[in-house]
């Protein structure tokens, strides 16, 4: 899960652009914030390859899959500004509880 976490934070940084769009006009500074989270998902998987402080950066990625949830939502309101199915953006909602289950998981530690 860690790595998945850090690949996805390289991401932000690849396709800039995307995320910034994702954000603007419904969040200020969208290109912050999106290297703001995307700092925020390489940190957490790092911490959650690293045994000592896997649950701290367990919870710390459960706070993060939270405070992204109002974009996904957004962007499944908005759903042509994007190129996405509709549907499809709808099905990723529930996939961040799925995300949030996974990282709760290893709170147990």
């Amino acid at each position: 899960m860690g790595v998945a976490y850090i690949a996805a934070g390289l991401n932000h940084f690849w396709h800039t652009t995307f995320y910034a769009n994702m954000l603007e006009g419904f969040l200020p500074y969208p290109l912050a914030l999106v290297y703001i989270s995307g700092i925020a998902e390489i940190l957490c998987g790092i911490g959650l390859l690293i045994p000592s402080t896997r649950k701290m950066a367990a919870w710390a990625t459960i706070a993060l899959l939270i405070a992204i949830v109002p974009a996904n939502i957004n962007m499944a309101l908005h759903p042509a500004q994007f190129g996405f199915s509709p549907m499809a953006l709808y099905l990723r909602l529930p996939l961040q509880l799925l995300l949030i289950w996974l990282a709760y998981i290893y709170t147990k530690d």
